[in-house]
């Protein structure tokens, strides 16, 4: 890495990462024994320039989120356009061209009949929007139709993950989500067995046996279902068969309820389709996009549903939808966003998965005979590796600064999601630093 990178001594860094350490709370660690943090500098294409000197290869996308790269020109021209005439306007009462342009371009992307578009501040909130939707929606139906409202709960399955907030952390698994200690005061929904039948298997509708068994018992209490399409991310990095979802799309229609899915990690081609529910072939009622929407430059949401639902809301008592974030359609988002999906498209997406794909298969799929792997699991541009040993993430994720990759591994899993734009060299690099720290018992957690 050149020296031009590194503008701050080693006191200033050292000064500023104890300043860290002490002060800023960081997510999913502690303060008293936080996990260690790297300084960065700045970050280009699918390089993480460290403060200190290092060059890491971006394994990550920033938690899924940076698409195209890091500092990409055409983003940061419409970020720095749009700027010039305005970053932000309220949305209440207020549009802009901006926010316009971005709903016409999901309602023409995202699968039919998802025409109504409501955007919001992160890919949680846009799963707290959807349940309030879904539920306001069955509050207001039950109006007009002069009935008693019952339609309170939802369903989902396990080893699900939709979010941290309050609504949407009631939906993520019970046992493995992360919230059990929230567990007495938050709403209690209905969960079915994780889907078992993996991505590529034959397909037996036994799977789906104890999820219909649900519907036909308590469809008169569910509002909706909502489940994160074909992948399952945070809750292990599990991939699905796509009968799952089409059956899922069945058992909604038969008992009048519905269809959320939650395409917040895998929407924007992540998995080779555009979005991870074409797989099954079918429509859902209501979809929440975020992560990746803006490349990863700003933070943006949106959740998307029918006409239908949209206008049985507001012909409710209420008269409209009871939910408007400060930042709504915040226009250096929204113009970002424009731009990351303009560049999806004359990138040749498709190309670009199938190319991740091609590479992650040749060079993690014989890793499965390694004695400390359980499973490989790979689809479109995610490559994750299931470890009969917990990680010790300080350690494991040391070794792979030293091996200049940036990776963060999470419970038994080392997974990859590197940006669309990175080569077939940047990709050997990061399969050859999984290589190499399965060797290394310090990496691991004897369990």
């Amino acid at each position: 890495m050149s020296d031009k990178h590194t503008i701050m001594t080693l006191s200033e860094q050292n000064s500023l990462l104890h300043f860290d350490k002490e002060n800023v709370w960081h997510p999913y660690t502690s303060m008293s024994e936080p996990l260690p943090s790297y300084l960065v500098e700045s970050a280009q294409g699918v390089y993480i320039n460290l403060a200190s000197g290092e060059q890491l290869i971006d394994g990550m996308s920033s938690w899924w989120s940076v698409l195209h790269g890091y500092n990409h020109p055409k983003l940061n021209t419409a970020l720095q356009q749009q700027a010039g005439k305005m970053s932000h306007v309220m949305f209440g009462g207020l549009t802009h061209e901006s926010a316009i342009n971005l709903c016409e371009k999901l309602i023409r992307l995202t699968p039919e009949g998802l025409d109504k578009v409501f955007l919001s501040d992160s890919g949680s909130v846009s799963v707290e929007v959807a349940m309030k939707m879904a539920l306001q929606y069955q509050h207001a139906k039950a109006e007009i139709n002069q009935q008693t409202l019952t339609k309170t709960k939802l369903l989902t399955v396990k080893n699900g993950y939709h979010g941290d907030t309050f609504a949407a952390m009631s939906v993520c698994d019970p046992v493995t989500g992360m919230h059990q200690i929230f567990e007495q005061v938050l709403m209690q929904h209905y969960f079915a067995p994780a889907p078992s039948i993996k991505f590529g298997e034959e397909w037996s509708n036994d799977d789906v046996s104890e999820l219909s068994a649900l519907f036909a018992a308590h469809h008169e209490e569910i509002a909706a279902f909502i489940i994160e399409p074909i992948v399952q991310g945070t809750g292990g990095m599990r991939f699905y068969h796509p009968e799952y979802l089409k059956v899922c799309r069945q058992l909604c229609d038969k008992h009048d309820v519905l269809l959320i899915v939650d395409e917040i990690a895998t929407g924007f081609g992540r998995t080779g389709k555009l979005f991870a529910c074409e797989w099954a072939g079918i429509n859902p009622d209501i979809m929440c996009l975020g992560k990746t929407l803006t490349g990863g430059y700003i933070t943006l949401a949106a959740t998307l549903c029918t006409t239908h639902i949209a206008q049985t809301i507001s012909e409710g008592a209420a008269g409209c939808f009871m939910h408007g974030p400060t930042f709504m359609g915040n226009a250096l988002a929204c113009a970002v966003a424009n731009a990351s999906i303009d560049l999806l498209i004359e990138n040749d997406w498709q190309a670009q998965v199938q190319a991740i794909e091609t590479i992650l298969t040749t060079q993690l799929s014989p890793l499965a005979a390694h004695h400390r792997v359980e499973d490989v699991r790979i689809l479109g541009s995610i490559g994750a590796i299931e470890c009969r040993q917990s990680v010790n993430v300080a350690n494991i994720q040391k070794r792979f600064v030293e091996l200049g990759v940036w990776i963060r591994p999470f419970g038994k899993l080392i997974y990859i999601i590197p940006p669309l734009i990175i080569n077939e060299k940047q990709l050997m690099s990061l399969a050859n630093a999984i290589t190499v720290v399965l060797e290394e018992d310090s990496c691991f957690i004897n369990n």
